[in-house]
């Protein structure tokens, strides 16, 4: 029966659409706890398949490192996210096999499926790199960032299941704006990436300036040099402090553009038909992430704060997909709920 089968893909796709937005936001309690080296192999941890029985390696590995970056805690975080992911990738199979299989019921290609599951499987092998490059920055900036593309991805996937009032075609003229919009919040994203793979979130603790000076001393060639170990230089060197500035300062005043332009999209479609809920919630998100921003400083990272902080840029991200994919479609039917 066509419908019982759209009505079983429909409810797949907005089920790993909420994992995978549960996923990153999971993902970054890891990093925060810096919980990202637990087990410092992959896929296992220290071959077995769950922290369980790696507990003496574990024990081991606490004497010889109190402080350092494994623990039974911190095992079992990155090993939660490791089995969440998992479960992602057969969802995102299941997505694609019925994608493929009931394309006519469905009434539309397979491809952006399949655009999905070759996703997914990218951001796995850059998940187990994280892994064995020992946190690279680069590595783990990219592995974000991907994450949030994935993301974007789903939420396209499941946009288009979700039924919604007709854009009238006036609206066109707002896409290219939006997609400027999406563009600057995508270099946000990898800028925040490089921030926090770093640890660079901390190198100004004051606002609106930073160390007192609005130009303070910067090391951007430094700060933004890509292959390179966590916390050195190409050299080989520690990171320098200006170097964290530089870092911090340009995600800080970059976030300025994005604000702006977003800002600017949300206001003008607040009272577009089919626009409405989105670009309000896209108002809302901004400040949000202006507040959250603003307290990571001001109390000194707070755990709760940093993994709102990260879910607020999900939450933009999913936001500005969901307005682009309608504007997209202006002036076209709307599908109909089965």
């Amino acid at each position: 029966m066509p419908s019982a089968i759209h009505a079983r893909y429909r409810k797949l796709v907005f089920l790993t659409w909420f994992l995978t937005l549960d996923l990153i936001m999971f993902g970054a309690f890891v990093r925060l706890t810096d919980s990202g080296l637990g087990c410092p192999d992959w896929p296992g941890c220290y071959g077995h398949l769950t922290p369980i029985g790696a507990g003496a390696h574990i024990e081991q590995a606490l004497e010889a490192m109190p402080y350092g970056p494994v623990s039974a805690f911190k095992a079992w975080v990155e090993m939660i996210h490791r089995y969440a992911g998992s479960i992602l990738g057969m969802m995102i199979i299941g997505i694609l096999y019925m994608a493929w299989r009931h394309r006519r019921i469905l009434g539309q290609t397979p491809r952006l499926a399949a655009v999905v599951f070759v996703a997914v499987c990218v951001q796995g092998a850059f998940g187990a790199w994280t892994v064995t490059h020992r946190l690279m920055p680069l590595v783990v900036s990219t592995h974000l960032v991907l994450g949030m593309s994935l993301l974007a991805l789903i939420t396209w996937l499941a946009a288009r299941e979700k039924p919604h009032d007709p854009v009238p075609t006036q609206a066109l003229r707002y896409r290219p704006w939006m997609i400027l919009g999406f563009v600057v919040l995508f270099m946000q994203l990898a800028l925040g990436a490089w921030v926090s793979t770093n640890y660079a979130a901390l190198a100004c603790m004051d606002f609106p300036t930073c160390h007192g000076q609005w130009l303070p001393p910067m090391d951007f060639s430094g700060g933004y040099s890509l292959v390179r170990g966590l916390g050195l230089l190409p050299s080989g060197d520690m990171i320098s402090q200006e170097a964290l500035t530089a870092i911090h300062w340009t995600h800080r005043n970059f976030a300025l553009v994005v604000f702006v332009i977003l800002g600017a999209c949300g206001w003008r479609l607040r009272h577009v038909p089919g626009l409405a809920g989105p670009a309000q919630l896209l108002l809302g998100l901004l400040v949000l992430q202006l507040l959250t921003g603003l307290t990571t400083i001001f109390f000194q990272w707070p755990l709760a704060i940093a993994v709102m902080h990260n879910g607020g840029a999900a939450g933009l991200t999913l936001v500005c997909t969901t307005l682009l994919l309608r504007l997209s479609r202006a002036g076209k039917p709307t599908r109909i709920p089965l």
